[in-house]
This record gives C-alpha cells, structure tokens and sequence, in this order.
C-alpha cells in the first residue's frame, strides 16, 4: 500500500509533465524575436521617419470592392454639412425591406473608425437604426464607403514628441436627434503631437430648449 507520501510524488510525477512541457513551449515562443509589427488584426503598422502610422487600407479596399464601390467618385465629407438624418418612414423614405446588408455595412464601417476618426460621429448616427433602417440611412452608409475610397489608406499617425502634454478637445451638437431630442458629443484626446483616444456618443440626459428652461425654473 503506497503511504500518502508515495501518492503524492506519484501524482506529481505523472500529472506535472504535460503543464511543464506547456511552460517550456510557452517560454521558447515568448523569447522568439518575431520581428517588427507588420499587421494585426486588420490593421497596417507602418514605420515612418516621424514614428508609426496605423491604416486599415487593405480590409478598407476589400470593403470597397465587395460593395462595388471602388470606381465611384468620392464625395468631399462623409457626410453633408447641416445634413439630417431622419428617423420616421415616409412615402419618399420607406423601411428596408432586408435589414441585413444594413447591418453588415455598418458593422464594417464601425471596425474602420479604430483608425478613422473622421467617419466616427455619421457611422455612430447611422448605427442608431440597425433593426429598423430606412432607404436613405443605406444611401448616407454607401456615401462614407464612397468618401473613404478617396484615400483609403489614411489613418493614424502617431509621432515622436519631445513633450508628454494631454490635450483634450469636446463638442456637442445640442439636441439635433429627432428621433431623442439628445445630443451628441464628441471628444478627443492628444498625447504630445499624437490622437491617442476619440468618441462620438450621444448623451443620456434630454436637452430642453433655454426658453423651457426659464419656464420651468
């Protein structure tokens, strides 16, 4: 009969092997030199003379072309200026009748906000209406695709700074959803010379006109 001391150095001995061999492999593979970061996760790391330059250019090409919307002539903004983005159907704006191309198109465009803060504020509007979207929230969806196919290898470029200064820039719309009579803030975040971090998020609190305000107060 083995003692409970036996037992144990059995149970080591025979059980301990395989997680020392998954150490070892683990050790071996974090000591690899991999090299310089080329491309992870659908994002470019290119090295430039400033610092590196983050871009999703190929998986932006690969959206293009899969929409067949490489050849269009891209539009100046992705958005037109003092556009509103209605929410009720009407005679002129029915409802999709298949939402899935919808939603399949907004989720890509919202992958390619990580390096493109200029589409961040229209993608977050337009991915307000993903179970009930109308004809012309697919129609301003395909304008960003078209606005991107005019340099879509742009993205972020983050540079070598001599300061560690944090700077921070907000805005808000005041109200301009329709639908929620909230608005929408904007924000981002330098970190020398550098963005590092941006948001467009609409707020939970109702905004009230100045006049019903005075009324009520």
């Amino acid at each position: 009969m083995d003692t409970r001391q036996d037992r144990t150095s059995h149970q080591t001995g025979v059980d301990d092997i395989p997680y020392t061999e998954l150490y070892l492999r683990i050790q071996s593979y974090l000591q690899t030199d991999l090299g310089r970061l080329k491309y992870f996760l659908g994002i470019e790391v290119l090295d430039t003379k400033e610092g590196i330059c983050l871009s999703q250019r190929k998986y932006c090409l690969e959206v293009l072309n899969e929409f067949g919307l490489l050849g269009y002539k891209p539009p100046q903004t992705p958005l037109e200026q003092n556009m509103t983005i209605f929410v009720k159907e009407s005679e002129d704006d029915k409802l999709l009748g298949n939402i899935t191309e919808y939603q399949k198109l907004i989720g890509k465009l919202i992958y390619l906000t990580l390096t493109r803060p200029d589409i961040s504020n229209v993608v977050q509007c337009l991915s307000q209406f993903m179970h009930s979207p109308l004809e012309s929230h697919l129609k301003w969806a395909f304008r960003i695709l078209r606005y991107l196919n005019g340099a879509p290898g742009k993205g972020i470029h983050i540079k070598q700074s001599d300061t560690l200064t944090l700077r921070a820039y907000v805005d808000s719309d005041w109200g301009r959803c329709l639908n929620s009579k909230r608005s929408v803030t904007g924000y981002c975040v330098y970190l020398g010379n550098s963005l590092v971090s941006w948001r467009s998020k609409k707020q939970n609190i109702e905004q009230w006109p100045l006049s019903l305000v005075k009324f009520f107060g």
